[in-house]
């Protein structure tokens, strides 16, 4: 089973005017199929909580255990080896890179994998004919709507099978309606892989959803699922 565990975790930002610290003792625990939304007005560090657990930035104090490895001192060619093999990302605006088909979009994060090419291409097929895009491989980002941009980028970040996937406001662009069916593709597929799923979002009504929902509170997550 995939573990994540943090412990008293903290992020203090150096600023003209002195220290701030953002994140004040974090703790938080996840195993395989968990899903967790994290909730709280902008600026009180909701992404620089996802940018850790993603690898991406390094706390100030505190320990970061993901798959029952310590990850804070590890090198940053370690660091980035984790990230492509077992972190998935979905961010706001898809990053899907405009030259590619969709096909190829979503086969990107394979690339240093050592799988064969017809697995890979078979694995994206899969999931792409899942999100309903499968009329769409050849298609290139521009000739999509932003949901099924978003869609394929759900793909993307899904293809290694990654123990962890991080969600920052996926649905932050789209309308209401293709705010929920992505919603609801984000959640159906990172079940089926037994996935931990974090999500970040400002949408109450996506948070509600998982099945926990933390609200970042004066740097501490509290557990406000049944509020």
């Amino acid at each position: 089973m995939n573990t994540l565990s943090v412990q008293k975790l903290t992020k203090t930002f150096s600023t003209a005017t002195g220290d701030l610290e953002i994140l004040k003792g974090i703790d938080l625990e996840m195993t395989s199929g968990d899903s967790v939304s994290v909730t709280g007005p902008s600026g009180c560090g909701k992404s620089t909580l996802l940018y850790i657990l993603g690898l991406l930035d390094t706390p100030t104090s505190g320990t970061y255990t993901l798959l029952e490895e310590s990850v804070s001192g590890l090198s940053q060619d370690k660091q980035a080896d984790i990230r492509n093999k077992e972190i998935g990302f979905i961010f706001q605006e898809h990053h899907l890179l405009p030259q590619c088909t969709v096909l190829e979009n979503v086969l990107i994060p394979t690339i240093p994998a050592s799988l064969d090419p017809a697995e890979k291409k078979g694995r994206a097929e899969s999931l792409l004919e899942k999100v309903g895009m499968s009329e769409r491989l050849n298609h290139r980002p521009g000739q999509l709507s932003g949901g099924e941009r978003q869609r394929v980028a759900v793909c993307r970040a899904l293809i290694n099978e990654p123990a962890l996937l991080l969600a920052d406001e996926p649905t932050g662009s789209l309308d209401p309606e293709t705010a929920d069916g992505v919603g609801d593709l984000l959640l159906e597929l990172a079940g089926e892989q037994q996935t931990m799923l974090l999500c970040v979002t400002h949408s109450i009504d996506l948070a509600n959803r998982f099945s926990k929902r933390l609200d970042l509170q004066d740097g501490k997550l509290v557990d406000v699922s049944s509020s």
